[in-house]
């Protein structure tokens, strides 16, 4: 045991990213045996290993995605294992690590500052020296690990106390209320989208307040940690927030506004979604979905009712994804911002790529393009073999796969009548969206060789 965890110290200190990879396959793995137990099941019978395993890798991942009923086929053991599992899976579990670490020593080792520095920004996953322009400094760390398990326990706790009147006004049982709430607020805030009752969230499609509450904790889950964190130091000096912060901020935003404007054009003449409803509600339903396509994964309708337009924008909102560092998927809004950026500055003929009076480096051009580029691969490799295997059409299976790479949770229905194998690999598909940013950065610092030498220059075709 002395030697393993020598190992495993040894690991975590030169490599944070393979520890994350390894920490992170192991918990799915423990939560499938879970799973597993006739315990966490409300018939008492032991779950498949396909669907445990699913269920497991959608929990930690926090995407959303069920090939079962999540709400009527756990017991109540099984949802507090969903609860816990998507707590650890959202925060990251290097900052889980580290806060664990700060609770139980009461300091901040510089082993634990690397590990959760990291974790909130792939660019620090690999050992040398440590860039201090990032979002988070090193110094900063204790106070972001701070700001991580207060936001998160503060914002949940409100939401759900918030929505526990409006839990009453539909009928809902005191003690179901109470619970049902929590966990809806836990399940936005984390991007999730996992629902505790079988109905889901259609008795409260008409509830502007409650679906509005849900708007917010999606939102605050998906600008990421280091915004939050830069918000709350300094709320009224905007001047003095960082870059990251500005970009993920007004990425944000125009992405929302041009999701819900889209949305609203789209199905205006959809009598199956919301387009015979009056304007305010269309706007709002427009709105709704916008925010949950950015990684929260809640529906107020069957999304298979949308036209194929409106799941091609779908597809685009899921693939970007939310914010760096937050409890949301896909490639992230500031990978999208840089790669716009690289764009402007061709265009405009620039050698640099410049945003709100700073210059952006080129390794995190690099990155970007390394990251879309890893993320589209594995959206069509996944893609072409779910088609092989189930045979059913391309616009429903590719908004399958990117919502679960992307790890939102929007489903047209097909995962839950997928063959085991096509489950597994939806399932692998979840697991490289979530840890797949953490591998590239890994691999792209393994090839960060010292080279005392430069081939000739020569230029291709392009374009």
């Amino acid at each position: 045991m002395g030697r393993a965890r020598d190992r495993f110290g040894d690991l975590a200190r030169r490599s944070p990213a393979r520890f994350a990879i390894l920490l992170f396959t192991t918990l799915i793995l423990l939560f499938t045996a879970l799973f597993m137990l006739p315990l966490s099941a409300a018939d008492g019978r032991v779950t498949p290993v396909a669907d445990s395993l699913f269920s497991a890798v959608s929990v930690i991942c926090v995407t959303g995605l069920a090939t079962v009923d999540m709400a009527t086929h756990w017991s109540l053991f099984g949802h507090v294992v969903i609860f816990v599992g998507v707590q650890i899976g959202a925060i990251g579990v290097l900052t889980v690590a580290s806060i664990l670490g700060l609770v139980v020593s009461g300091r901040l080792g510089l082993r634990s500052r690397l590990m959760a520095a990291g974790d909130s920004n792939p660019l620090r996953a690999h050992a040398g020296p440590v860039p201090e322009g990032q979002a988070v400094r090193l110094g900063e760390v204790g106070g972001l690990l701070a700001t991580v398990a207060g936001s998160t326990l503060s914002i949940e706790l409100i939401i759900g106390a918030l929505l526990i009147p409006r839990m009453l006004g539909a009928g809902v049982p005191a003690g179901d209320a109470v619970l049902d709430s929590f966990y809806y607020a836990a399940m936005a805030f984390t991007n999730t989208g996992f629902t505790p009752n079988a109905a889901g969230l259609t008795p409260f499609a008409g509830d502007d307040v409650f679906l509005g509450l849900l708007m917010v904790a999606v939102f605050l889950g998906s600008i990421g940690f280091p915004v939050i964190y830069a918000v709350i130091r300094n709320p009224r000096q905007p001047r003095r927030w960082s870059l990251h912060v500005k970009l993920t901020l007004t990425t944000t935003a125009i992405l929302l506004v041009a999701g819900t404007v889209l949305f609203l054009l789209l199905e205006n003449d959809n009598p199956r979604t919301f387009g015979e409803k009056p304007l305010g509600s269309t706007i709002f339903q427009s709105l709704f979905l916008s925010t949950m396509t950015r990684s929260g994964g809640f529906s107020t309708f069957d999304i298979s009712h949308l036209h194929d337009s409106s799941l091609l924008v779908a597809d685009m909102l899921m693939f970007i994804g939310g914010g760096s560092a937050s409890t949301a998927g896909g490639l992230k809004v500031t990978t999208l911002a840089v790669l716009f950026l690289a764009a402007v500055a061709e265009a405009r003929g620039r050698r640099s790529m410049e945003a709100f009076g700073r210059r952006i480096p080129s390794d995190v051009l690099r990155l970007s393009v390394s990251v879309a580029l890893w993320g589209a691969t594995i959206v069509a490799v996944a893609t072409i073999v779910i088609l092989q295997i189930t045979k059913a059409s391309l616009s429903h299976v590719l908004f399958e796969v990117i919502s679960a790479f992307a790890t939102c949770g929007l489903s047209v229905g097909l995962t839950a009548d997928l063959p085991d194998s096509a489950k597994y690999v939806l399932a692998v598909t979840m697991w490289m969206g979530r840890v797949g940013t953490v591998t590239l950065a890994v691999a792209l610092a393994n090839s960060q060789k010292r080279q005392l030498f430069t081939r000739p220059e020569e230029r291709p075709i392009v374009g």
